[in-house]
């Protein structure tokens, strides 16, 4: 491949404008080709916004383009897994949005995708929640902080649904966004960037408003839930719970809590960034300063380039990590279902 790397867009919507666009562009000799959107409309604002020189009326036809050297997806999950297998089928390098997939069978078809053409690059958008206090946190517990570890808590709470004429959001469409529920993956996948990922779930959901207005009018179902507990059990026999909805007020904050035999970290994830501990003996938690040179940010499509260049390797996210956190969520779906434990990694996904 020659030295400009030249990118298709599939989807280009809030996202890709606000992060994908900027920082492919930031990049030396990488030029956005061509994008496809939903809606022949929206493709051609989107090529005017961008200066972008082609566009398709399917995103079949951007994936057979020989122009085309890497694939962003910035769709909805319901098309990751499709454009992604077609995409490496055709010889692209692909960066798709998260969540990975619909569910942990499309992810484990994405996985083996990338495993037989090595030489192509993927990677998935991952969780920017967690990345500044990444590496500290790491330490830490690297360190026997806390000691071992025996309880943890995951919360995050918000009003987003309380109002039942509130539309119905993409991602409360099952249709669109398959077994992902709330932001479970988006807070599994920074927990398991510092602790083991869990051997068994027991989960239960509830959906306060079983159907709202459609932005085109009219009323469609609710596909996924608007509150989520989840026990989980760890290989150490550690335990842990999950508390997140979007139908309550004045809910705590996105975080997570490490309870150990000396410690306790808690990290208040979003919005406040902050990372709170205490060992054994102390009189109460305190702010821990995370160095600036330590404090990791956004620069996903700075790793996707340069891991095509061959400069660096991808960290965040490979596709097994994807196919980690879509493992857990199909398992916390599996489980509300049925009212029964359902033991990691899934029967027959591996």
């Amino acid at each position: 491949m020659a030295d400009e790397l030249r990118v298709g867009i599939v989807g280009l919507g809030d996202n890709c404008r606000l992060r994908h666009v900027p920082g492919l562009l930031a990049s030396d000799d990488v030029i956005i080709t061509g994008v496809c959107n939903r809606r022949p409309d929206s493709t051609a604002k989107a090529a005017e916004e961008f200066g972008i020189a082609k566009t398709y009326s399917a995103w079949q036809e951007l994936i057979a383009d020989d122009d085309i050297d890497a694939i962003v997806i910035g769709t909805w999950p319901y098309l990751h897994c499709d454009i992604t297998v077609a995409g490496l089928e055709a010889g692209k390098h692909v960066l798709t949005e998260a969540r990975m997939a619909m569910n942990a069978e499309e992810a484990h078809r994405m996985r083996a995708a990338s495993a037989a053409r090595p030489e192509l690059i993927t990677q998935i958008v991952p969780s920017p929640l967690g990345l500044k206090a990444h590496q500290v946190l790491l330490k830490m517990l690297s360190d026997g902080y806390i000691g071992e570890l025996r309880e943890f808590v995951v919360l995050g709470c918000n009003d987003a649904y309380c109002d039942a004429k509130t539309p119905l959001h993409w991602r409360q469409s099952a249709e669109y966004s398959g077994v992902n529920m709330l932001a479970l993956g988006i807070q599994h996948e920074p927990l398991i960037r510092w602790i083991a990922d869990p051997v068994s779930v027991l989960a239960q959901t509830q959906t306060f408003t079983a159907t709202r207005p459609l932005p085109e009018g009219g009323s469609g179902p609710v596909g996924t839930p608007d509150s989520v507990q989840v026990l989980t059990r760890l290989p150490n026999g550690a335990q842990g719970v999950y508390h997140l909805s979007s139908g309550v007020h004045f809910g705590p904050s996105m975080q997570a809590h490490l309870y150990g035999s000396e410690g306790t970290i808690k990290y208040l994830v979003a919005p406040e960034d902050q990372l709170f501990a205490a060992r054994a003996g102390d009189s109460e938690l305190q702010e821990v300063e995370i160095p600036e040179p330590l404090q990791l940010g956004w620069r996903v499509e700075e790793e996707f380039v340069n891991a095509i260049r061959g400069i660096e390797p991808i960290v965040f996210n490979t596709f097994d990590v994807g196919v980690r956190y879509m493992e857990f969520t199909e398992a916390v779906a599996r489980s509300a279902a049925t009212g029964l434990a359902v033991e990691l990694p899934l029967n027959g996904a591996n």
